[in-house]
């Protein structure tokens, strides 16, 4: 397993349960409350949905992936190097 710190506070934290929301007939989910203030999500933001199998569904925020990449990148290339 490949452990690659980073200054990024991406995947810090304590998992949160945040309840349910159903899903529209546009397809469209509402992201409960508490969790949109935490993640300090407003009107406009851009999110990138990801998906694992056919069992989970995600959200990044499209601001904060572009740095995350960058260092993952940046690591595995050092990697690659060695």
């Amino acid at each position: 397993m490949i452990h690659i710190r980073s200054k990024h506070r991406m995947f810090h934290g304590e998992p949160r349960f945040w309840g349910a929301t159903s899903v529209g007939e546009r397809g469209q989910v509402v992201i409960p409350a508490g969790a949109r203030k935490l993640l300090k999500l407003k009107k406009g933001d851009k999110l990138v949905v990801l998906s694992k199998g056919d069992k989970l569904l995600g959200f990044l925020k499209v601001d904060e992936i572009t740095g995350f990449l960058k260092t993952w990148l940046t690591k595995l290339e050092e990697i690659k190097e060695k």
